[in-house]
């Protein structure tokens, strides 16, 4: 049953006692607002109105939620802060006396906030405050770009997964219960009795391609079996994974014995504790496990407006045009402008900003070789014409098509000419041909941006950029580099509300620590 906050005050309150806690002080503006912060009406579907007994108040419990994530604490230290932290008391407007929940109790909560889709209840309440205040404006410049998050699930080896994969189908087929593990293959069913690593000689090679020999005949087998199963949800999605493993880590040499792939699979899982995880890559340097998180801000108040997980093998501009559509249904605003780095500035989001008139500010890429590269190249459109940086001529030239299927158009240069010219063993590759250059479908827009970007105008606008650097810092700096949870939907709800801890500091000090107008806001946003 829902419960609710009771509005009577304790002779014990911390408020009315002397301490410590500064008034400027993110605990104490918390607390000097926090009878408005969330209130208990906003999430009581998710609570029985007639029966059972009362719950912890959802006001309480989102104000507790907030601060462990805004003090990057576990449920359980959370729990201690709320019995002797005295900024806690504050925030929360506790009695010194205050006996707290039980650890499980943050666990329930979270998990009654994703039954009910509530999980951006923090972060959407905030950023209508903000727009009650007027900070929020009805059309907004975004601020976007990404930062890496390591997954909570471990990251296995092949052999592990294969292993893990095995046992994944045979419990998920049934093959735990007596009567059933009977009929089963004494191989396979040693995977059942023992989670652990054969015990050979690892640093053998023979060894371990023996092993992966075993494993894979091993695996088929089992994937046969799920087949008898295959109206069972639970045993089909297990397959799956077992199948992609096999697919993506293993091949097969002349000789038909199993191998492992050189190279990395572009889809490769990396856990079968958290099959949503993925390799992933910020740059060339630095490699991790796990999730990106898309975040984009407001340039003039610096609210965060998402904190979205996306794949960690995803490029960072792929889920441009879905983060607009996001920020504004979420939030009623309009993106008139959009900045961010080269990753967001590809043909594709060009073309997509350029329909929903957003004006697109991203860098275009340097080339490495400026003299050779197609940036050097004359290309007319109109004339179906392009020239090289030495006054060649192409014409007349053919249609092709892009990854897509688009039509596209592949000029070829003369070779005889090419040859005389000193840059030729540095721009023709082709043993038999001259150069070649192929147009991008959306080559219109990229010359115009490439054009653009030469400007002073260009330049200071994208500057711009870096307020969404600090905003990454500070979600950082709040424990979000690091996934608490298995799971993109859990993943979702902490960055979600991180992000929602970072608003409520930024509007501190948006309404310059005013609480008694923030308090008006609170209500009004209600």
């Amino acid at each position: 049953m829902l419960g609710r906050r009771n509005p009577q005050r304790s002779l014990f309150e911390a408020q009315c006692w002397p301490h410590l806690v500064p008034a400027d002080s993110f605990y104490a503006r918390m607390g000097a607002v926090n009878d408005e912060l969330f209130r208990d009406e906003d999430l009581a579907e998710m609570y029985c109105e007639n029966n059972g007994r009362p719950s912890l108040p959802p006001s309480f419990m989102s104000g507790a939620t907030l601060l462990q994530y805004y003090d990057d604490v576990s449920d359980e230290e959370a729990v201690e802060r709320l019995r002797y932290d005295l900024r806690w008391k504050v925030a929360l407007n506790l009695s010194l006396d205050f006996v707290p929940p039980h650890p499980s109790s943050f666990s329930v909560f979270r998990s009654r906030l994703l039954e009910h889709g509530q999980e951006r209840y923090a972060f959407n309440r905030l950023i209508q405050v903000g727009r009650k205040a007027g900070f929020l404006p009805d059309k907004i410049t975004m601020l976007i770009d990404t930062t890496p998050q390591r997954g909570a699930g471990a990251v296995q080896d092949t052999y592990t997964l294969i292993r893990k994969g095995i046992r994944k189908v045979l419990k998920a087929a049934g093959y735990t219960l007596a009567q059933k593990r009977r009929g089963l293959a004494a191989n396979l069913a040693a995977y059942l009795g023992s989670d652990r690593k054969a015990d050979i000689d690892w640093a053998d090679p023979a060894a371990r391609a023996a092993q992966l020999k075993t494993l894979v005949q091993d695996a088929e087998d089992v994937l046969d079996l799920a087949v008898e199963h295959a109206d069972d949800d639970e045993v089909r999605s297990a397959g799956w994974l077992l199948a992609k493993i096999l697919g993506d880590d293993v091949t097969t040499d002349e000789q038909g014995d199993s191998q492992l792939r050189q190279g990395v699979a572009e889809d490769r899982i990396v856990s079968l504790t958290d099959p949503e995880m993925r390799h992933g890559h910020k740059s060339r340097a630095r490699l991790f496990e796990g999730r990106k998180l898309q975040v984009a801000a407001d340039q003039a108040s610096e609210l965060l407006l998402a904190v979205e997980p996306i794949p960690a093998n995803a490029g960072d501009g792929r889920d441009l045009v879905k983060t607009v559509q996001t920020v504004e249904q979420e939030h009623g605003v309009t993106v008139g402008r959009a900045i961010g780095d080269g990753a967001y500035g590809t043909g594709d989001n060009r073309a997509a900003c350029a329909k929903q008139q957003i004006d697109l500010v991203s860098p275009l890429p340097v080339p490495s070789d400026p003299e050779v590269d197609k940036t050097a190249f004359r290309i007319d459109l109109e004339a179906r014409q392009a020239t090289c940086p030495r006054g060649q001529v192409a014409s007349n030239p053919r249609q092709a098509r892009d990854p897509q299927g688009r039509a596209v158009l592949l000029f070829t240069f003369e070779r005889s000419i090419c040859e005389t010219c000193p840059l030729f063993a540095r721009c023709v590759h082709s043993k038999t041909k001259g150069r070649y250059l192929r147009t991008h479908y959306h080559e219109a827009l990229l010359q115009a941006a490439r054009q653009r970007q030469c400007t002073a105008e260009f330049r200071q606008t994208y500057l711009l950029r870096v307020a969404v650097e600090r905003k990454i810092a500070s979600l950082v700096q709040r424990g979000l580099r690091e996934a608490r949870y298995i799971g993109t939907a859990k993943g979702r709800l902490q960055a979600q509300w991180t992000g929602a801890a970072v608003n409520l500091q930024r509007l501190f000090t948006l309404f310059q620590g005013d609480t008694s107008r923030m308090r008006q806001v609170l209500v009004m946003a209600n």
